[in-house]
């Protein structure tokens, strides 16, 4: 990056991504952001006229990750001296130091996050969960709209009634495709990479020595499975467990593009969440193939319509608290899917790498946010360490302690309780197959999650696939995991491992686990809702099952439509098929969706979910409010129309 660059970024901002709101309650604000210097911060609150809070953000409030020369990620965790108010706007201004002493307001560095009327930017802190926004897989090259942008529409509506305004913007996984990445997406994070000065690192154990390098090699570009370690351990290890489907590390047909190194995720992310993060880039030709080049051009046209959209997306995340849980995709495709994939995974220097350095991008810029005061305490020495330090010993430590960290899971501080599980790092391995799909979360962690559960009346869960899912395509993820090849079909559901499934479904049929559970699901690409009791129980828990995916992705749309009909012609009420499922004692009663053709049950459509609930927690309200306008509300479910 020039000299001249670097003043264009200050000048106007040297914020390059955020503000993004995070974890908010009435003893806290917490606030991440990117800038391309070092930075000291003041923070002002004000509500109803009244100054709440403005004073500079102290040392032990600000945790600063220098990620290169020229960027500096913040995470500021204020603890005002008195609790914040509930219920009301509370407006903030977000200072930096200037020289003589002087503070820039967001006013002037951050305009653009404004809407219209608004002085300073602001969020509610909701007492009562009366809303919340969801959704997940947030794929930048897929050719529909964002739903996150659709949410900033729907917040701007809303300005004036801050009642209104969701307690949560949740985004249960896949905010960042680190396994399937556009041509252009990457050629721009190693432009922003070089513009920061982004760390670059030693690989070991692949096809090239360091990022440098591989930046260098002619397969940096929709060739990188040819970059994949060859040793005989490796070679057979996958031979043996994966018969052919070319796993695990960026090899799918999807994943010739898979980020490597910690300068690609970090730049990434980047470009994401921020429109600034594509100022001054220039996407000229690369030497592609034709194949290539086809794919590069179509890739380009749908990068033009996210980018686009990236300023709307950015000032709905400056206005309301937002938490965040991985799934595979933030890390890599199948991630710890069963133990004959992390034998593979992690069995060679290279892949243990390139999954370490996502986690890391998860750990700054995602994990952080959402449990300040834990993650501080556990990780903040190991990721200090090295990123002053920039040796490769420490990068191994750091990759080490968050392999073995378990405590990605949280509680959101509203009522009732928003419990967000992490369904990734502490899975159930099945032992007598190391092939067969692992579960979603092993005993003791579903006995953590049971314990928190108990003499609670309603409890909102998000697991990022869902506990309830289509029967069907349980089905024939089944069929394919029973011929030894879950990884033909992505076999991640709850239903898949005997032991998870069996956990769960008796914790909904615990006597003293709540009245109501909500459990918020993405992941599968398409949106749905079902209603769901205990068979043959007096006073039967309520569940929901409300799923939202994806915020810019869906499913293939001929195929969706046929497993819909299929699915529900096959699990039919009187059907003996639903004798065999894991849920038979469970009552399921899908959700209409307004609108919708005779048959179809699942909607199609990219977008984020929004569901309004009354003080015990019922969901009262759910809709899909479409990326491209379309919303769809889900209709009451019909008692006579229910799968076992």
């Amino acid at each position: 990056m020039t000299h001249s660059d670097v003043n264009t970024y200050t000048a106007s901002s040297p914020i390059l991504v955020g503000p993004i709101l995070r974890r908010i309650a009435p003893g806290e604000l917490t606030i991440w952001c990117l800038s391309t210097v070092p930075l000291q911060f003041a923070i002002g609150l004000t509500a109803e006229g009244e100054t709440l809070l403005d004073r500079p953000v102290e040392t032990d409030e600000c945790w600063h990750m220098p990620l290169g020369n020229r960027a500096h990620a913040y995470l500021l965790h204020v603890k005002p001296e008195t609790e914040l108010p509930t219920a009301v706007r509370i407006d903030y201004d977000l200072k930096i130091a200037q020289p003589q002493g002087r503070w820039r307001s967001i006013a002037d560095w951050g305009a653009d996050l404004l809407y219209p009327g608004e002085a300073l930017p602001g969020f509610v802190i909701q007492p009562q969960l009366t809303s919340m926004l969801h959704g997940s897989c947030r794929k930048p090259h897929h050719d529909s709209l964002d739903g996150l942008a659709r949410a900033d529409d729907w917040l701007a509506e809303r300005l004036q009634q801050p009642e209104d305004w969701p307690a949560v913007l949740m985004m249960s996984g896949d905010q960042l495709y680190a396994d399937d990445v556009a041509g252009p997406l990457l050629q721009a994070a190693h432009q922003l990479g070089d513009k920061l000065q982004l760390w670059d690192e030693q690989l070991e154990g692949g096809g090239a020595d360091s990022g440098a390098e591989l930046r260098a090699s002619p397969h940096c570009y929709y060739e990188r499975e040819l970059l994949l370690p060859k040793d005989q351990l490796s070679q057979n290890v996958r031979d043996k467990f994966f018969s052919g489907v070319r796993k695990p590390i960026f090899t799918s047909d999807s994943a010739h593009n898979h980020l490597i190194t910690f300068a690609e995720v970090i730049a990434s992310y980047c470009l994401v969440w921020s429109p600034r993060a594509w100022e001054g880039l220039n996407l000229r030709p690369l030497q592609l193939s034709d194949a290539h080049q086809a794919r590069y051009d179509k890739e380009a046209e749908a990068i033009a319509v996210f980018r686009q959209q990236l300023p709307a997306v950015r000032r709905v995340m400056a206005h309301l608290p937002t938490y965040m849980i991985f799934d595979d995709h933030d890390v890599t495709d199948d991630w710890n899917l069963s133990a004959a994939w992390e034998m593979s995974a992690y069995g060679h220097p290279f892949s243990r790498q390139i999954i370490g350095n996502t986690l890391i991008g998860y750990l700054i810029c995602q994990g952080a946010g959402n449990a300040p005061d834990r993650i501080r305490k556990h990780l903040r020495e190991y990721l200090d360490n090295w990123l002053h330090s920039q040796d490769h010993a420490d990068h191994e430590k750091l990759i080490s302690e968050l392999f073995a960290f378990q405590r990605w899971d949280y509680l959101i501080p509203v009522e009732p309780g928003v419990l967000v599980l992490d369904t990734r790092t502490r899975r159930w391995r099945a032992e007598r197959n190391l092939a067969s799909p692992s579960g979603l979360m092993d005993w003791e962690a579903l006995t953590e999650l049971q314990q928190q559960l108990l003499e609670r009346k309603a409890v909102i869960i998000v697991s990022p696939a869902p506990v309830f899912g289509v029967k069907l395509i349980e089905a024939i993820q089944k069929l394919f995991t029973t011929f030894g090849q879950p990884l033909m079909v992505d076999a991640e559901n709850w239903m898949a491992h005997p032991g998870a499934a069996n956990v769960m479904l008796n914790i909904f049929r615990h006597t003293r686990t709540p009245e109501h559970f909500v459990i918020l699901s993405g992941d599968v690409h398409y949106s749905f809702v079902y209603d769901i009791e205990i068979r043959f129980r007096k006073g039967s828990p309520k569940i929901w099952q409300i799923t939202s995916s994806g915020l810019k992705n869906e499913f293939p749309k001929g195929l969706l439509k046929l497993f819909d009909r299929v699915n529900r012609w096959m699990y039919a009420p009187s059907s003996p098929l639903n004798w065999f499922t894991k849920r038979r004692l469970m009552k399921v009663s899908p959700r209409k969706p307004e609108g919708a053709p005779e048959g179809c049950r699942l909607v199609n459509n990219a977008g984020i979910g929004l569901v309004r609930f009354a003080e015990d927690g019922e969901p009262v309200e759910v809709w899909q409010l479409g990326a491209d306008g379309k919303d769809v509300r889900f209709d009451m479910s019909d008692e006579e129309e229910h799968w076992g």
